[in-house]
């Protein structure tokens, strides 16, 4: 066996130190930088940003109070859409880090289905409970939209760790599964309310990328 001379083994030692100290760090992948859900709570909050800005410079158009009810509800289903899309992008783009924004988004848009909520009781029914309970069960749209929301206050009360320790993973993962039957309501009554304009282009979008999310979902499981 040939031994490697001292000062041969020092000068190699010597070498490859300084190599290694001044090895570049790994780089971090973009979505998993802090800022990443900073940014994603800036951009979710520009929708209410512009109805804010547009109703006081008077840019929401001859019937304000309208535009602002029906752009609030159009933004909290874009964004529950954006919710469920996360899963599937996550597996089709081999990009597990996504599934860290799926709680923000669920929980903006409940946020945006509460001031939907919110915008109708106030600049549509004055806050009079008594005159909104009569509209909920005289107008099937309106009832569609209510049972959306109280089916999303459990979702959005449980969307915490403590939540997931205190249910148990099994029962929490059930009940989040509600998701699937609110985004069907929530669907029906977007399609109901734009019925009575005969305007069904938005709501085949909407329920053509529902059907595309939910077909996934089923054939996955068919699969397994």
């Amino acid at each position: 066996m040939t031994s490697v001379p001292p000062s041969t083994a020092a000068t190699s030692t010597s070498a490859t130190a300084p190599a290694a100290a001044h090895r570049a760090p790994a780089k971090r992948h973009p979505l998993l930088h802090p800022a990443a859900k900073v940014v994603l709570f800036l951009l979710c909050l520009l929708p209410l940003a512009w109805y804010v800005f547009g109703a006081f410079t008077e840019r929401l158009g001859a019937n304000p109070a309208e535009t602002l009810i029906r752009g609030l509800g159009d933004w909290a289903l874009r964004l529950l859409w954006i919710t469920l899309a996360v899963t599937p992008l996550r597996t089709w783009t081999n990009q597990p880090a996504l599934a860290r924004f799926r709680r923000m988004l669920g929980l903006f848009a409940f946020f945006y289905a509460s001031l939907h909520l919110l915008a109708y009781g106030w600049l549509d029914k004055g806050l009079d409970l008594a005159d909104i309970l009569r509209d909920i069960g005289k107008r099937p749209f309106i009832l569609m939209g209510f049972t959306a929301w109280l089916l999303l206050v459990p979702l959005a009360a449980t969307s915490f760790n403590r939540a997931i320790k205190a249910l148990g993973a099994p029962r929490w993962q059930a009940l989040h599964k509600l998701v699937y039957a609110i985004a069907i309501v929530g669907l029906m009554h977007f399609i109901w309310m734009r019925a009575g304009k005969n305007n069904f282009a938005e709501p085949l979008v909407y329920g053509s990328i529902l059907a595309v999310l939910l077909g996934w979902r089923a054939w996955r499981r068919l699969r397994r």
